[in-house]
This record gives structure tokens, sequence and C-alpha cells, in this order.
């Protein structure tokens, strides 16, 4: 279960945002997930539960997960395609020199967080 080391990376990643800026206290974090990145969402969402409850920085903290879509482009036709619907063969011109254009992503789209002073951001 790579789930449980990335959550901890996210709340390690956390805390250095929370030097860096003088935050208190993460009211929520948003994580930006691909559909094909091999994250399975509802097990990063139990090690989420289970150890922001064990962090004063995050507790209480909500976990927002937005998925992105996995779009594949085809060098050969020069055009875009759903890549779970149609895997790496190209659905226009059926040719197999296609990349990833997005979908794998893992990254930390947004904090909202209470400030020292008193303010939130």
């Amino acid at each position: 279960m790579h789930e449980l080391g990335l959550v901890k990376h996210v709340i390690y990643t956390l805390h250095d945002v929370a030097k860096e800026n003088g935050v208190k206290r993460i009211g929520s974090v948003t994580l930006e997930i691909g559909e094909v990145s091999g994250i399975i969402t509802e097990q990063l969402a139990d090690c989420w539960d289970y150890f922001s409850k064990k962090d004063d920085l995050v507790s209480g903290a909500e976990l927002i997960i937005e998925t992105t879509d996995a779009v594949t482009f085809c060098t050969a036709c020069e055009r875009t395609y759903e890549t779970v619907t149609y895997g790496k063969t190209c659905p226009f011109c059926g040719s197999g020199e296609t990349y990833l254009l997005k979908g794998n992503e893992f990254s930390i789209k947004q904090i909202e967080a209470e400030l020292e002073d008193g303010g939130e951001n």
C-alpha cells in the first residue's frame, strides 16, 4: 500500500509549508490525482483519516481529492483521446505511437490554512 507513504509525504510537505509561511493549522488540503496514477483514492482517504488525527497541524483537516482525466496524444495523427477508454492504440488512426499527456499526476493543488497571526490563507 503506497498510499500510506504518500499520505506521510503530504503531511511532511504540509509541515514544511507551514513552517515557511507561519501556518498554525491546516483546514483543508486538495490533492490532484490522475486517473491512471495507480493511486487508490479510497485507501488514500483512509490513511489520511488515520494519520491526520495524530498530527496537530492537520487534525480535523478535510481531504479533498480531484481526479484528472487521462489524455493520450498520438504522434502519428496529432490528435488526443481518452486514455482509459482506448489505451495505448489511437482510436483515430490505429497507431501505437502515443504518449500520455496528463492523468498520472499526484500533487497538492490547494491548502486552506490558518496563519499564526490569526489570518487565513
